[in-house]
């Protein structure tokens, strides 16, 4: 099993790691385009008003600037424990018992729009790059992102698929599982939830994690409602999870 999450806007700060070494982080076929994003990060990083208007930053947020200029220098830590947020708050990876963490370490990629894909442990600064950027004398990020991504995301064992669609495009994985978060109305139709979508996404990331046995879409089924989410297999490699209501 393969789980693909995104990255959150938001960042654990500090860290007590090394600086950035690119070089070893996981998926190193990667790193020459890691190379070009951040360079590209950078430049555009350090005129405030062009950075601004890029990364769709307001004036109050210039300390993610600052954290852009200082990513070659800043300290570092863990992928899974720099990533905050709603879905990554539902995932809790800190309090996962140690047999799902080592599972999670081993089947877990986040991707991201700065760093391609990352393992839970890779080493990574606190940054912001969004995935449907488009960077001056790079182009749009998928651009850049989407062969190469797709080449190193592809695998033979079910790969569960819980990213937004902006990060979808940086490198589509053909065949994956994706999951469609709704909420039943009281007419009994079906609404896609924005709002909860991701603490959902990051619930049913726990449950697969935790599971004993993941291996086919009918197995992430069972892991969900063991872990009582409301799941429902729509088509060959979709699935609907409900929302309780609100």
């Amino acid at each position: 099993m393969l789980v693909l999450l995104p990255p959150s806007e938001t960042k654990a700060p500090g860290g007590r790691g090394a600086p950035l070494d690119l070089a070893a982080l996981s998926f190193p076929t990667l790193g020459p385009a890691r190379a070009r994003v951040l360079a590209a990060l950078q430049t555009v990083s350090s005129t405030v008003g062009v950075a601004r208007k890029v990364l769709k930053l307001s004036a109050r947020q210039d300390d993610e600037l600052t954290a852009n200029l200082a990513l070659r220098t800043a300290p570092t830590m863990p992928a899974l424990r720099r990533y905050t947020g709603v879905l990554y708050d539902a995932l809790d990876y800190p309090t996962l018992p140690a047999s799902a963490r080592r599972r999670a370490d081993r089947t877990v990629v986040v991707v991201s729009a700065l760093f391609g894909a990352l393992r839970p442990r890779d080493p990574i600064p606190a940054y912001r790059l969004s995935g449907g950027t488009t960077l001056p004398g790079l182009g749009p990020l998928r651009g850049v992102w989407r062969d190469e991504l797709t080449a190193v995301l592809r695998d033979d064992r079910l790969v569960l698929d819980l990213r937004s669609g902006a990060y979808q495009a940086l490198g589509p994985v053909p065949g994956a599982v994706t999951v469609r978060v709704v909420s039943v109305r009281p007419d009994g139709s079906r609404a896609i939830v924005s709002h909860f979508n991701k603490a959902y996404k990051g619930r049913l990331a726990r449950a697969v994690l935790t599971a004993s046995r993941v291996r086919t879409i009918e197995d992430v089924v069972l892991a969900a409602k063991a872990a009582d989410l409301a799941v429902t297999r729509t088509g060959e490699a979709e699935l609907e999870l409900e929302a309780d209501p609100v």
